[in-house]
């Protein structure tokens, strides 16, 4: 009795040395949060009417069948899918290490014991009692026979387990915000592509009228030509203006194959004409983003939401490293059948069970868990570093985005004034070519800009749709 008791103390002495060792390995305590203004600028501020969803972004019906064909056949979203049911594997996993294991067991083995050892010695005696009916004398080699169920349980008793399904919950979390972002990066593909594309069959109508009107002056100054009224020069500069615009206008077709060819590669379909909708110059941009957007939807964003995860996920993971220094409770038990006969194996007698516990803590292995807890730590200060990255560049993104649709509003504006002072001017020169107070590289130039123009003016506002699309993305987006 008094050796047990001297057991006891001896292990306890061991496990306040282990635990006394780790009271310095406290896990950091990180701010994740920072604060953030109210809007994303000073001089307007968030109302009641602001935009609170990315859902009213697009109001383009074909762009919406564009993007929900992407959404239900794109392949890395398919495969982002499957990423999350392999989360789910794993904290399905985490959620059974709480339980003790219990297996079926069925063993037969023999030992042949030396005479110098207690059970040799011991076997030897007990076949001499007169006690002992023949059929239990213990046979020597000695075989052993047991059925019966077995049990081990790692008691956690650190926090190690609950904080190991802490962390694959928000590495499950993280995968499925992670589908989010794949997904929101798929709608904003989308909607970009679809709005280069309007813009190139803008530019070519625009390029195909200016042809006709180019066209047209060329026979006009042919006919002049023969009236002795222009010479050759002034044939072959209008000759060579028609063959630039041509050149363009092939250009313009090619582009147009090749984005519809990469819009069908993200809609996951071979190449066909995509359908359009509303035009270039008719779209519009949501009215609520002049009203001011309030900066918690930043926290929408599936990045910065996975960065969170992360965040907490590493967090976990710390704790568990942490809880290794720590002694470990495990119980072990089995009952069941237990004879070194096999014909008296399921006899009443034989009826065997037993319950151990253990409390052991790391002594020579406590190098190889320093280094295992220093990796956990570094993990989680790199997850918070690229938390805190996240967060200010989304706002950054957010705030850019607003001000080039903001400004590029301004540049379309203007480029609509310039077109029809170019558009004038080419009257103009006409007028005065004809009445012989202009030359022809005079209506030649006139024409040039006035085409330069009414492409730089489609290209603004494709800019603004771009950026728009970009701000859906930047807000966190999302589809229903």
């Amino acid at each position: 009795m008094k050796l047990i008791k001297h057991q006891l103390n001896l292990l306890l002495l061991v496990a306040l040395i282990i635990i006394q060792s780790c009271i310095t390995n406290k896990n950091p305590q990180l701010s994740d949060k920072q604060n953030l203004p109210s809007s994303y600028n000073s001089n307007v501020g968030s109302s009641k009417d602001s935009l609170k969803s990315t859902k009213d972004f697009f109001k383009d019906k074909i762009l919406i069948g564009l993007i929900d064909s992407a959404l239900n056949n794109n392949f890395d979203l398919l495969r982002a899918i499957q990423r999350i049911e392999f989360a789910k594997a794993n904290y399905l996993n985490s959620k059974g290490v709480f339980l003790p294991s219990l297996n079926i067991a069925a063993n037969s083995g023999v030992d042949k014991f030396s005479k110098n050892t207690m059970n040799g010695l011991g076997n030897f005696d007990t076949n001499l009692s007169p006690n002992l009916p023949s059929n239990t004398r213990i046979p020597d080699p000695t075989p052993d026979y047991f059925l019966g169920l077995r049990s081990s349980w790692e008691v956690g008793i650190w926090g190690k387990y609950k904080n190991l399904k802490k962390s694959a919950f928000q590495r499950l979390v993280a995968t499925e915000n992670g589908k989010r972002l794949i997904q929101t990066s798929l709608v904003a593909q989308v909607a970009s592509l679809y709005f280069q594309l309007l813009a190139l069959d803008s530019e070519l109508e625009i390029i195909n009228r200016n042809l006709i009107l180019q066209q047209a002056a060329l026979d006009n100054i042919e006919i002049l030509k023969q009236g002795a009224r222009a010479n050759e020069l002034a044939v072959q500069q209008f000759n060579a203006q028609v063959l630039d615009t041509k050149s363009l206008q092939a250009r313009k077709e090619q582009d147009i194959v090749y984005m519809e060819n990469a819009l069908n590669t993200i809609l996951g379909r071979y190449p066909q004409t995509i359908e359009r909708g509303t035009k270039i110059i008719e779209q519009t941009i949501p009215q609520e983003m002049s009203t001011g957007i309030p900066t918690n939807l930043l926290f929408k964003r599936p990045d910065i939401m996975q960065a969170e995860n992360l965040l907490s996920a590493s967090s976990a993971d710390l704790a568990v490293a942490r809880a290794a220094f720590f002694p470990s409770l495990t119980i072990n038990s089995y009952a069941g059948y237990n004879s070194f006969k096999s014909s008296l194996l399921f006899e009443p007698s034989s009826v065997a069970y037993g319950v151990i516990a253990g409390l052991m803590g790391p002594v020579f292995n406590r190098f190889e868990i320093k280094a295992n807890y220093k990796r956990a730590k570094a993990m989680q200060m790199d997850a918070f570093y690229n938390y805190q990255f996240t967060l200010v560049n989304g706002y950054q993104e957010v705030l850019t985005n607003l001000k080039g649709i903001e400004n590029y509003q301004k540049v379309y504006n203007l480029k609509a004034e310039e077109v029809i002072a170019l558009n004038k001017a080419v009257s103009a020169s006409n007028d005065l070519f004809f009445a012989g107070a202009a030359t022809y590289l005079d209506v030649i130039t006139a024409r040039r800009f006035a085409l330069d123009s009414e492409l730089q003016q489609t290209n603004s506002k494709r800019d603004q749709l771009l950026y728009m699309v970009e701000l859906y993305r930047a807000l966190g987006g999302g589809w229903n």
